[in-house]
């Protein structure tokens, strides 16, 4: 069954540990909520299943509308149903980064700036340096009932604090591979984010392991059988067929229709015939049965349950097999206005 409980942690860093020399080394980070709760999340920097380095990327200026649905800062640790819109993440479906700007990274070697380890450490210490950022850790909570982790994760705390005293499964939850398939699911997702109150801005860190699959099934988060050329949703700049602008929602009377705007940018003619657009929710639009010239555009106007909010939303393209072919987020800073298109 999906990962459960699933949610974030909303708390402040107080220190970090890294670990080598063992089979299952971890990235540990240790965090404390307003009410002085002390929690540690345990990162994977090594997978058990080949390749083994993980994948990383870190997005120092994270734009995103989940930003806005998360607890208050220092809150500690709160549930998150595993569905659009309740601030649970969703590397596939939220539309959250280009995936194909992930890279494998060694867990830990001689040298600067040149292993995961390095790089956690960067956001971490000036999280701990700064108590003003405000850390969220999303992933599996685990209580001081659970001995395995506890053993594992050389942690250790009173039986009558929280339920929860650490979060772990900080990493990609869906498309994997035996024999961790039962641990599938959607909008269950780990990862940090950080939020650097001083420059009101995100940073987003995110990790995969190199075996998982990045076109899963809606309901399961299993893997979908693709072929060999398309392991990845398209690049930002390669998908074929991408999404380039939207005029979102607006309450004022006549100021327009939702609407999607889609380029053609391959050299040759797209048949439209069967593919499909998603909102946010996850409500789907079908495109037009006609062929999209090379070049050109068409603008494909909102209905059949398919939105776009003021507050912020997401975009996904859909082929005919299924597949992601490319996908947008915008947050509510980036709707300019009533009549307003957005690009992208």
């Amino acid at each position: 069954m999906p990962i459960s409980p699933y949610g974030v942690l909303a708390a402040r860093a107080t220190d970090r540990r890294r670990e080598g020399g063992t089979q299952t080394p971890h990235y540990q980070l240790f965090l404390k909520d307003n009410a002085g709760a002390s929690y540690q999340v345990p990162v994977n920097v090594l997978s058990k299943v080949a390749p083994s380095e993980l994948l990383f990327l870190a997005d120092d200026d994270f734009r995103h509308p989940v930003t806005r649905l998360l607890p208050p800062a220092g809150s500690g640790w709160t549930p998150l149903a595993s569905q659009a819109g309740s601030g649970a993440l969703d590397f596939i479906r939220g539309n959250l980064f280009d995936p194909t700007r992930m890279r494998p990274l060694p867990p830990d070697r001689p040298g600067v700036d040149n292993d995961l380890s390095d790089f956690l450490d960067h956001y971490a210490e000036r999280a701990i340096a700064d108590p003003a950022v405000a850390v969220y850790a999303f992933g599996q909570g685990f209580g001081p009932h659970h001995s395995l982790l506890a053993r594992v994760f050389r942690f250790r705390a009173a039986r009558s604090g929280p339920a929860v005293i650490g979060v772990h499964d900080i990493h990609m939850n869906q498309g994997n591979v035996d024999p961790f398939v039962p641990d599938d699911g959607v909008w269950q997702d780990g990862g940090l984010l950080f939020h650097m109150t001083a420059e009101d801005r995100w940073v987003g860190v995110f990790l995969a392991f190199q075996s998982q699959a990045w076109h899963t099934d809606d309901t399961t988060g299993h893997t979908i059988p693709v072929p060999a050329a398309r392991p990845f949703p398209a690049g930002e700049h390669e998908a074929p067929v991408r999404i380039v602008a939207a005029r979102v929602a607006s309450a004022g009377p006549g100021r327009g229709a939702e609407s999607v705007t889609l380029l053609n940018a391959s050299p040759d003619p797209v048949d439209m015939g069967g593919w499909r657009l998603a909102d946010a929710s996850g409500h789907r639009r079908p495109l037009p049965a006609r062929s999209l010239a090379s070049g050109t555009t068409v603008t494909v106007a909102g209905g059949n349950g398919f939105r776009l909010g003021p507050e912020g939303g997401a975009v996904t393209l859909i082929d005919p097999a299924g597949l992601k072919v490319h996908g947008v987020a915008y947050t509510r800073d980036q709707v300019r206005g009533a009549g307003w298109t957005t690009t992208f």
